[in-house]
C-alpha cells in the first residue's frame, strides 16, 4: 500500500471535498510518476491503483456512497455525459499542477461493471521534447542505423511491440528530430497522444469515416514530406502505406509483432508483395521496455555458477556458466516505492533491410532464417541488448528475463 496526500483527503470526513479529492489523485499520480489511475468498484468499497513503471500498486481505497459524486466530477472535466451509466465513454481534460502550474493532458476511460462503472485515468505527461534516442536506450550502433534510415527521403520505419512497449514515444522522438522549417510532417493518430507545434496532427474518428486508411488518402492530398500513421492494422493500410513510401515519402508507423525480424513476414500475411516490401522497409525497430534500477538503493549482486549455468542456456554467447559474475539489484527505499526500481527504460533490437535480408524476404524465407541472416550480419538482439543493460547495472537479470514470458 502506497501512502498518499489523497489518504489526508479521506480522513477529513463530511468535509471532504470531491474537487481537491480528484485533484489529490491527479497530484499523488504524478509525484509517484504513475501513467495510469485506477478505480475499481467492489462491494462495499472503492479501490485506487496506480501503475507505477508498467506495475500496479494499491494507494487506498474510500467508501462506495461517495463514488458516484468522484464519477461525476471527473465526467463533468472531461466533458462526457453525467446520466449515463450503461454506456462505455471516453473523453480527456487537461489538469494543472498546484505547485508549478505545468499542465497534465488526462485521457479518461468510463466502463460499466458488475457493481458499478470503472474508471481509468491516464496521465499524459508531454516528455517527447525531452528524449532522444540515447535517453531512450538506443545503443550508438542501433542509433546510426536509425539516424541513416530517417535521412533517407523515402521509404518506411517501422516500431514493432506490444501494446505498451513504448513504440509511439519511439515514434515522436524520430518525428522531434525530423521536425523542421523545410518539411511538412502530418500524422494521423488514435488517439493522439502528445500535441507537437509545428506539426499537423489529426486523430482518426471511425465513426465519422476517418479511419488510418482514409485519412492516409487525405494526407497524401497535403503534399507531406513525412507522415506518421498511428497503427498499420490491417491489410488495406499497409497497401496504402507501401505506396505512400514507394511515391518519395518518408512513412514512420508501428506494426504489432513480437520482434522485429517478424515484421517482414506479418507484412507478407498482410498481402504486400515482398517485392514491394524490401523496396520500402528502411529499418524495423523492435523493442520492450524493462525497469530500470533505483539509484539511490542500488546494490551490487552475484550471481552463482548454478545461476550463472541456467542463464547460459538463454544467452550462450553472453554468460560464463564457469564463475560468478556481478549483476545489480536495487534494494529498496522510499524514492522507488520500495520496489528496487525507478524508471523505464527500451531494449531494443534493429533490422536494417539489406542485399542479404531483401534476398530472403523475396524468397519468402521464414522469421527463423531471416533472424540467422541479421544476426550473422551483426544485429543486436532484444535479450542480448536487455543483458548488457543489466551487467551495465541499468536494469536487473531478472527484468531481462521476464522478456522471454512476454
Amino acid at each position: 500500500m502506497i501512502a498518499s496526500h489523497t489518504q489526508k483527503e479521506l480522513e477529513q470526513g463530511p468535509q471532504l471535498s470531491i474537487i481537491k479529492f480528484v485533484g489529490c489523485l491527479l497530484e499523488d499520480a504524478y509525484h509517484l510518476r504513475a501513467s495510469d489511475i485506477h478505480l475499481d468498484p467492489e462491494d462495499e468499497e472503492v479501490k485506487v491503483r496506480f501503475r507505477i513503471d508498467g506495475v500496479l500498486y494499491d494507494t487506498n481505497s474510500f467508501n462506495r456512497t461517495m463514488y458516484s459524486e468522484v464519477l461525476s466530477r471527473i465526467k463533468i472535466i472531461a466533458h462526457l455525459r453525467t446520466d449515463e451509466h450503461q454506456a462505455p465513454q471516453d473523453g480527456r481534460f487537461r489538469y494543472f499542477l498546484q505547485k508549478d502550474g505545468r499542465p497534465i493532458d488526462v485521457r479518461v476511460s468510463i466502463v460499466p461493471t458488475f457493481y458499478e462503472e470503472n474508471a481509468v485515468m491516464r496521465l499524459l505527461v508531454d516528455q517527447a521534447e525531452e528524449f532522444s534516442l540515447k535517453s531512450l536506450g538506443f545503443s550508438e550502433d542501433n542509433q546510426k542505423k536509425i539516424l541513416r534510415a530517417i535521412q533517407k527521403p523515402h521509404g518506411m520505419i517501422l516500431a514493432t511491440g506490444p501494446t505498451g512497449s513504448g513504440k509511439t514515444t519511439t515514434l515522436y522522438t524520430l518525428i522531434k528530430i525530423l521536425n523542421t522549417r523545410r518539411a511538412s510532417i502530418i500524422t494521423i493518430e488514435d488517439p493522439v497522444e502528445y500535441s507537437i507545434r509545428g506539426i499537423n496532427q489529426i486523430q482518426a474518428n471511425p465513426k465519422a469515416g476517418l479511419t488510418f486508411a482514409n485519412g492516409l488518402r487525405s494526407i497524401l492530398r497535403q503534399d507531406p514530406n513525412i507522415i506518421m500513421v498511428g497503427e498499420i492494422r490491417d491489410s488495406e493500410t499497409a497497401g496504402i502505406a507501401v505506396n505512400t513510401a514507394l511515391t518519395g515519402h518518408l512513412l514512420l508507423s508501428t506494426l504489432h509483432t513480437n520482434d522485429a525480424i517478424t515484421t517482414l513476414p506479418r507484412l507478407i500475411d498482410m498481402k504486400i508483395e515482398p517485392y514491394l516490401i524490401v523496396s520500402t522497409v528502411n529499418v524495423a525497430i523492435g523493442q520492450r521496455l524493462v525497469r530500470k534500477i533505483c539509484p539511490d538503493c542500488k546494490e551490487e549482486r552475484k550471481i552463482t555458477p548454478a545461476e550463472a549455468k541456467s542463464l547460459a542456456e538463454v544467452f550462450p554467447t553472453g554468460i560464463n556458466p564457469t564463475q560468478s559474475q556481478i549483476f545489480y539489484a536495487g534494494k529498496g527505499c522510499e524514492n522507488c516505492v520500495e520496489s528496487g526500481y525507478r524508471g523505464r527504460i527500451g531494449v531494443h533490437e534493429v533490422l536494417q533491410v539489406d542485399a542479404n535480408i531483401r534476398e530472403a524476404v523475396l524468397r519468402k524465407a521464414n522469421a527463423d532464417e531471416i533472424r540467422k541472416i541479421a544476426v550473422k550480419q551483426g544485429m543486436t538482439t532484444m535479450f542480448e541488448d536487455g543483458l548488457q543493460k543489466a551487467k551495465a547495472g541499468v536494469t536487473t537479470i531478472e527484468e531481462v528475463l521476464r522478456l522471454l514470458h512476454e
